[in-house]
Order: C-alpha cells, then structure tokens, then sequence
C-alpha cells in the first residue's frame, strides 16, 4: 500500500461550456473559459510554484511565488488570478521569473524556523518543497533582523496546534473556514508586518473560538503552522487507502493515512462525490476509539447475564450460541429467534445478517435500526414516489434556489453537507426553516433564514397541509407537471383536501402555535422561488405521524413539479453511515433486498433457487414485537449486530424487561455497552479500517471501504457472521466481499450493474446501477417516477396521543450535537467529549424562572414512563414550554423518558414528543449514581484484567 497523492491544480475547476485555447511554454492546451493560468499550466503537468494557492480554494493571489509572464503583457502577473484568453502565450519559467521567486522564497525563510525534523513533518511542509523547487539554497537576509520566530504555539486544540512561528499569513486557513466550512472562526489581524491569524476570541485559542475543529484550516496551510498532533508525535504517514467514514449519512471519502498498522491521520480525499475533500470533527480526528481500551477483542460466554462473563475461543464462543439457537428453535420454534442488524456495518455484512435469518432460522424476523429512525422515509417514499430514497445527489444543491429544511439541523448532524448548503445560501439562495428549536442555520454566521417556522412539536403534518392549502388555494401548482406526471384524479381528491378553511394557516395557527403570516410567506417562496428543495431529518420520521409527514413533503414537491431535474427534491438526511444500506439489504422484516415484499412468490423464488431453503411468506417480528414477544415468552434468541438497543431505543424499561425475558442475547460490537449487560455471548466486532465492503449513503451513493489495517479481534464482521451461519448448518462459504456484492447485483435489480471493480475505476455510484444506469442515478424520477403516476395521498392531521397536562406541562424533544455521535460508543472515546462531556437539558428562561432554575443547576426530567437527571442550559434557542436534550450518554438515559408511542405505518418510536416535568435536583438520580459506579468498577476490573 503506497500513499494516494492528489494533484491540486491551485486553483477551482471552471464549470463554463465554452473553451479557449492557449499557448503555455510552447505548448497548446485548450481549457474552459474562466480557467487561470495555473490550471491551464497544470492541466499539461507543468508545476507553477505557489503558496497561497490550492484548487480547494478561490485565488487570491497574495504570495507572489506563482508569478509568470504573458506576451504582449507588462509586468509578471500571478498565474491564479490571471484568467486564461485565447490566443494566450505564456512562459512560467525565465531568468527573471527565476528572480522573483527566489527573492519572494528567501524573504519567507527569513522569518521562518531554519531547522525542522524531516521525519516528524518537514517531508510534508509545502514552503519547504517550493523553496527547493525554486533553487533557494542560501538566505541572503539572515535571521538578526526583526521576525516572528518567538511566538508562541497555540496547543488548546485536542487535536492539532498552531504554531505562529512558522505562519507565513497566506491566508488559506481564514479563507478555508470561510468558503469551505462557512463557519467564519478566523481572521488577519494587524497590518504589515503585525499581521497575523487570529481565532478572534478575547483568549483568542482556537479552543475559545467559532472553530468547529472541522480540519480545513489545518489540510489547507502549507507550512506545518497548522498540524496535527499525530503527525508531530508519530511523524508522517507512509502509505494510505480511500475508504468511507463510518459516522453520519453523508458518506465521506477518506484517505487512511497509515505508518504501518497505525493510523496517523485521516484525510478528506478530494475526489470524494459526497464531501468534495470536506470533513467534520468526527470523521476527521475522532477514530480514537479504534484502538480503545475499552474495546473487547475476545469473545466471551455466559450460562445468565447475572453471571461473570468467560473469555473463551472463537470455535467455542461460535458453537455455545448455535447451540443455543438450536435448543431455542428445537424447544419454542423456528419463529422464536430473530436478528437486528446494523446500520453501521457494510452492505456485505447487513446483507449476510439477514441471508442468514431468512434462511438459516427459517423466519423473517430481521429488523435495524432504521426502524427507530427513517423507516417512515421508507414507507412514505415507496408510497408516493415508488422507491424508499432521496432523490437527488449533494451536488444538486448548488443549483437549489429555495430550500426548505424541516426536523433537520445539519450543522450538527450532517456538517459537511451543511458547509455545502451555507455555501449556497451564501451565493443567493433562500432558506424556510421548520423546526421547534431555533438551529444554528436560522441565524449564523453570514447565514439567515428567510423564513423560521417554530412550530410546536408533533404538528408537522399540520404544518404542511397548511403550506398546501395557500398552494392550492392561490394557483401555485405546476398543473402542467401534475397532468403529465401524476395521478389527476388522486390529485384532485388531494386538492380539495387541503384547500377547506379549516386547513388554512389561520385556522391551523390553534394547533402549530405559528403566525399564519409566516406560514403563507414560506408557501410563497417554496411555490415560486424557482428550484426548491426539501431536506428533512428525524424531526419528520420520529413521530406518530412520521409516515404521513413524509407523505405530505412528497405532495409539496410533486404539486409545485419540484421533482426530477438538479436543484430540487426530496432529501432525507440519513443519520447513520449506512442505514440507506441497511435497508437496501432487506433488513426489514417485511421486505428482501431491493424493497420488495416477502409475499411476492417471484422475489421469493429468486432466493428460495438461490439459497436452496424454502422461505416465509408471512412478514416477521419488528424490533418493538420482538419486545413484546419476549416478555410474552414466545420470543427467547436474538442476534444483535452493531447495535445498542437498550440506551438507543425508547422506553427503556420495556426494552430492558425484554433483553432480560430472553434466553439467548448474542451481542456482536467493538465495546460492552448497556445491551451487552443481559448478553450470554458476546462476539468482538471490527472497526471501518479494518474491513472491506461498502456504505450506501443518504445520497445513495456507493462507496467503497477498504481494510488499512488487521482486524484486531481476527475477523471482518461478515466472517463472524459467516461463521455462525456455518454453525447452524448454512452452507455459506464466500473469501471475500467482492463474492458478496456480486450476489447482491444479482439478485436485486437496482444493484445489478453494480461491482467493485466499477466502484474502483468511478469512485462511488448511485444506485439504480443497472442496464438502463449502467454509471448509476445521480437525479430520480426524471422521466416518470418509480412506481408510474405520482401517487398525492391525503393527510390527515392526528394529533398525539401524547399530550400535556398538569403533571406533564413541556414538551420534550430530542436532537445531536456536532462533536457526539448517536449513543455516543465512539465519540465518547475520544477527545470530543472536550466539547460535550455531557447531555445537557435546554429551557426556556421562562420556564426555568417558574420552577427557580438557573444555568448549570442540577434538575430532575420526568414524564409518565419514567426519570432521569442531568444540568439545565437556560437559552432561548427553545421556545417557552418545550426543552431540549441530547442522548449521547448513557449515564443521562434519555430513552428512560420517551414513551412506547410510534408512528401508525411503521411504528417509528415518537421521540420527538415527549410530555414532561421538569423540577430542580440535588444531583443525579440513585440510578444513575449506581450505574456511575458499576462503570467505573468495569473500567477498573477491565484494566486489571488487562494487566494480568
């Protein structure tokens, strides 16, 4: 494995259609217009020297280094902002350009460290190879006069440094943070020879400042000022690989940048079609957790849950659980065991999981996590659209005009799709946002929201069929899309629906609590603004009416004929890395891979031929069945991969009482987290970076992750789980992934063009991949949609079961922060736990002034299915009577307050709607002291264990 380098031409590709031709050092290259020189120069392979130039970037031309001369041209002029012309001559080489150069570079070094350790970053500094390749050998100006060379090392960051010293003020980090990231944290600060970056806070750290960690700044400087602290302590990488990050739906490219079997950094790869060469906090610097202590890399077996675990072999830990699954079926039937599968593990695996139910326990009861998040996009999408996805690509967003994002907040969930979208905001386009909370992306910075719909919680249907009313009733559809493409009479019935009075804003107002002005403005805007887009979040999904939520954002877009081209669309903003995936791969228990449905005998039979077992018809147990069954007693084995059940989904105690009902719970992950406590078996799972596959993201892109390193537990998760279906009596025998995809292509149409070697050559594709796409569907539905006609449905508004009272007068609602991820397994291993340490609850001032609450104080959070304590955030971000937390630690258990209420189609659990109580406490509540302890006690007996 060798590093992957990537070219950077200095300067952004241009997008113009119309070409010119130029002469550059004697040779003819034609380039679209709007080029500059430097590219153009680049584009033959001829390396102009630059500093202050990247192609991630726009020019600026402030380095001097780059400059060449132009025939028929005064003077020397910097090739990035020189734009290319027809008929051009260029020379980027002279004695005179040579002087230049040299002067500009010695003048740099003057002010610069001398020595610097080549292993430990100097191999991997850009003024110093520049400086070579002008030839600057000696520094005429010495070191004696007056320089920067004292200042200080800014070391607040967990994860890198700045060290000011060797800062040579190009501005690339400022300018990165602004056009990449859009987070606007740095600045120069001072003139002439004062000038310097600044993090523009009164401590001015980067730890005190806007800074998002993101890592742009830090990929774009090109003197080791900015760099992480892995490289300064393990020096630079030798070899890499592109692989997927394994944290939210968006789905970035990658380079693993390795010495060995060590990872020494991860860097956003250029090429990357979801990312762009962006990144996040997490996916860029929080992989600590990889090589955790905590991690579990043997596998272990107990007789009861009471018991102390028994590390044992691989062959007896595989052989105690199919044992038992034996007994288990022998004794209760086949029915009695199932399978969840994880949205964090690859196609392959998800797919090997629920091979492995359907035909090794002879039953359709394979549920995912997808249940407690998008299963309603699934059921909604396939209803109107004919297909459970989202319908455009990323880059489809710098062709929107109008955006409006509903239950969603990307700068924390989705953060590099966020810079994208503030990108575009900033260019021109318009923003409606429809939340309870006041995100980041109402108002930030150079970002505001034209429109902020703070709805109460659990209206949003309400919410949009008032949007439909002003619609209908103002002439705003596109009957000429709605004709052509939709069905008419379905559409009338739709119509005529939304438009009675009672559907209107005004009366509407009673139920969401929002100003029917606003509401008609949002319609307005979303209807003619042109190219409009929706995205939405588990601020749609996770409610009663989730189903309907998603069924009324598809009326929106096809009544106004936003469906189908760039710019527009239907987006669900996917939360984990592979829960598109996982549902692709027929991980429900009513659907095989490809969403088609277990009771179509013609499905049936291409598996029942294929895997040589007859299969069910009948669909199997959902996650909250399989509940219910066990503390029924009918249900006694499951197999859990990658996946924490018990602090992840809702109503705790129900979730407990039935881990605990079962006879057999095998738990297949990287750490001991709070399912593992009623496991028997407990199988050692692998990291993203040590396995093969592929993720399917919220685009439906499909990207390949490669293996940089051994597993540390021995196996890729789809060879446990291959082993295991052997245990049982599979014959289930594939070497590598690549075995596995090549099943999937064949079975599922959608995936059918697909295979790693096209994955290789293009990068990633979309999927539908077939014959008709064979390099895959950036934009669906563009000719006619999926299923036919479009399919309007009408959308009834039921309120909640779950309402306030006396006893419970707020609403809670739930949401992520940027620096956690979901139950926090890998974050909270890392550094990030600097930014979030804990699980806060936001209220109100008013609300926090009636119950004599003040910032940071200990407050106790109850609703009717139970309660929890943790410190109150007192911020008007929340509207009065409604609170807000996050669920990234399980000592908060957040799940211990939601209730066992779920959407009607798909039973989605209603996170988003909680009633509560909120009251001040002296501290945590006993539970949360006992499990405080007994985590402790783990790390240490864990610890001392690892010692012996």
């Amino acid at each position: 494995m060798s590093l992957v380098h990537e070219k950077d031409y200095g300067t952004p590709k241009s997008k113009a259609e119309k070409t010119v031709t130029l002469t550059i050092d004697g040779q003819s290259v034609s380039v679209p217009e709007g080029t500059s020189v430097m590219r153009a120069a680049a584009d033959l392979g001829i390396s102009v020297p630059k500093l202050c130039a990247t192609d991630m970037l726009d020019a600026f031309g402030s380095c001097r280094v780059c400059v060449v001369e132009v025939e028929g041209r005064g003077g020397t002029p910097a090739s990035c902002t020189t734009p290319v012309a027809e008929g051009m001559v260029v020379k980027t080489e002279s004695d005179r350009l040579s002087r230049i150069r040299k002067g500009v570079m010695e003048l740099y070094l003057s002010d610069h460290p001398q020595e610097w350790d080549a292993r430990k970053g100097g191999a991997d500094c850009e003024l110093h190879d520049v400086a070579e390749q002008v030839g600057v050998e000696t520094i005429r100006y010495g070191d004696g006069g007056r320089n920067h060379l004292d200042c200080g090392v800014d070391d607040s960051n967990p994860y890198f440094s700045f060290d000011s010293s060797k800062c040579i003020v190009c501005s690339r980090c400022v300018r990165a943070c602004n056009e990449v990231q859009g987070t606007f944290a740095l600045t120069v600060e001072g003139r002439g020879f004062d000038s310097r970056i600044s993090a523009g806070t009164p401590i001015d750290d980067f730890i005190s400042s806007d800074c998002v960690s993101c890592g742009a700044c830090v990929q774009a400087c090109p003197t080791e000022a900015l760099q992480e602290k892995a490289v300064i302590e393990k020096g630079v990488p030798t070899s890499s690989a592109v692989t997927t990050c394994a944290y939210c739906g968006v789905g970035c490219s990658f380079k693993a940048e390795m010495q060995g079997e060590e990872v020494v950094r991860m860097v956003p790869y250029k090429d990357g079609k979801a990312n762009r060469g962006h990144s996040c906090v997490k996916g860029r610097f929080a992989i600590g957790y990889a090589n955790h202590e905590d991690r579990i890399l043997n596998p272990m077996i107990r007789d009861h849950y009471s018991q102390p675990w028994r590390e044992v072999s691989w062959d007896e830990a595989i052989g105690f659980a199919a044992g038992k699954i034996k007994d288990i079926q022998a004794k209760y039937g086949r029915g009695a065991v199932g399978g969840i599968s994880s949205s964090r593990c690859t196609n392959e695996e998800v797919y090997l999981v629920q091979k492995m139910v359907r035909a090794g326990f002879g039953n359709n009861n394979i549920d995912t996590c997808a249940r407690v998040c998008h299963s309603p996009t699934g059921y909604g999408l396939k209803t109107t659209f004919g297909t459970s996805a989202g319908t455009q690509d990323f880059d489809s967003v710098e062709k929107t005009d109008v955006i409006l994002l509903i239950g969603a907040n990307p700068t924390d969930g989705h953060p590099v799709f966020a810079s994208r979208m503030k990108k575009r905001l900033r260019e021109g386009a318009k923003l409606i946002v429809i939340d309870p909370r006041r995100i980041d992306l109402v108002r930030t910075a150079h970002v505001k929201a034209d429109v902020h719909l703070p709805l109460k919680p659990g209206t949003n249907v309400a919410m949009l069929t008032a949007i439909a009313h002003v619609i209908v009733t103002e002439g705003l559809m596109n009957e000429a899309f709605i004709q052509e493409r939709c069905d008419w009479d379905e559409f009338q019935d739709w119509a005529a629906f939304v438009a009675q009075d009672e559907r209107s804003p005004e009366a509407m107002e009673a139920v969401t609590g929002v100003d029917p002005d606003l509401v008609r403005r949002a319609a307005r805007l979303y209807a003619k603004g042109g190219n409009s887009a929706i995205y939405y979040g588990l601020g749609v999904t996770e409610h009663s009416q989730g189903s309907t939520s998603v069924i009324a954002i598809a009326n929106l877009a096809m009544a106004t004929g936003n469906i189908g081209r760039e710019g527009v669309g239907v987006n669900p903003l996917r939360g984990q890395n592979n829960v598109q995936g996982s549902c692709d791969m027929g991980s429900f228990p009513h659907e095989l891979p490809g969403y088609r449905h277990v009771s179509e005998e013609g499905v049936r039979s291409i598996y029942e031929k294929l895997w040589g077992v007859e299969i069910d018809k009948e669909p199997g147990l959902r996650i909250p069945n399989m509940f219910d069954a066990a503390v029924e007693g009918t249900f006694k084995g499951l197999y859990c991969q990658g996946e924490d059940i018990l602090q992840s989904d809702p109503d705790t105690k129900h979730v407990s009482a039935g881990l605990e009902a079962l006879e057999l719970l095998i738990v297949h992950d990287l750490f001991l987290n709070e399912t593992a406590n009623y496991a028997n078996v407990f199988l050692p799972g692998s990291t993203f970076l040590e396995k093969n596959g592929t993720f399917t993201n919220a685009e439906r892109r499909i990207n390949r992750v490669r293996r940089v390193m051994t597993p540390k537990n021995g196996y890729e998760d789809w060879e446990v789980t291959q082993m295991l279906a052997r245990a049982i009596g599979m014959d289930m025998n594939y070497s590598h992934p690549s075995e596995i995809m090549a099943e999937i292509a064949d079975t599922t149409p959608s995936f059918a063009n697909v295979t790693y070697e096209l994955l290789d050559e293009k990068g990633s594709v979309q999927w539908p991949c077939n014959d008709a796409h064979p390099e895959g569907s950036p934009v669906m539905h563009v000719d006619g949609f999926m299923r036919g006609k479009g399919k309007f449905v009408v959308t009834e508004y039921v309120a909640t079961d779950e309402r306030t009272g006396p006893r419970f007068p707020l609403l809670l609602t739930t949401g992520r922060i940027l620096s956690q991820y979901n139950v926090g397994a890998q974050t909270r291993r890392t550094q990030n736990t600097v930014w979030h340490a804990e699980d806060v609850l936001e209220i109100h001032p008013h609300d926090a002034e009636d119950r004599g609450i003040r910032d940071k104080d200990w407050v106790k959070l109850s609703s009717r299915s139970g309660e929890t304590s943790l410190r109150a955030k007192i911020t008007d971000r929340v509207a009065p009577g409604v609170v807000y937390t996050t669920f990234h630690h399980p000592v908060t258990q957040a799940n211990v307050i939601t209730t066992d209420f779920s959407d009607w189609a798909t039973n989605c659990p209603e996170y988003k709607v909680t009633a509560v109580q909120v009251a001040p406490s002296n501290g945590p509540t006993d539970w949360q002291e006992d499990y405080q302890e007994l985590s402790e006690e783990s790390r240490r007996i864990q610890s001392l264990e690892a010692a012996e």
